[in-house]
C-alpha cells in the first residue's frame, strides 16, 4: 500500500507543478488555489508512504515521478522541446527510479 500511495503522491506532484505553471507566478487565483490543494494531497500521501518506506527511497521516487511526469506534461501538453539530450536525461531519471525500487526491500 505504501508504494501505491507514493506513486499517487508523485502523480499529484505532477498536477500541482502543472497548475503552478498555469498560475503565472501565483498571479492567477484558480490555478494558484489548485496548486496548493494538490500540494497538500501530494505531501500528505508522501508522508503516509514514509511510514513504511525509507526516507531516501520515498523522497527520491516522489521527486523522480514529479520530474519525469512534469517533463512529459511539458512536452505533450505545453509543447516544450523533446530534444535527444532532454529525452536521455528523462530516461536516466526513470532508470534511477527503477533501480531504487528494485533495491528497496518491501
Amino acid at each position: 500500500m505504501a508504494w501505491i500511495m507514493l506513486v499517487v503522491a508523485g502523480a499529484f506532484e505532477v498536477v500541482w507543478a502543472f497548475f503552478m505553471k498555469q498560475s503565472d507566478g501565483f498571479s492567477r487565483l484558480v490555478p494558484s488555489v489548485l496548486t496548493f490543494g494538490f500540494m497538500f494531497v501530494s505531501f500528505g500521501l508522501l508522508s503516509l508512504s514514509m511510514k513504511a518506506l525509507p526516507l531516501g527511497t520515498a523522497y527520491a521516487i516522489w521527486t523522480g515521478i514529479g520530474a519525469v511526469g512534469a517533463f512529459t506534461v511539458g512536452i505533450f501538453v505545453l509543447g516544450e522541446a523533446a530534444t535527444p539530450l532532454r529525452l536521455l536525461g528523462g530516461g536516466l531519471i526513470l532508470a534511477g527510479l527503477v533501480i531504487l525500487k528494485l533495491a528497496t526491500p518491501e
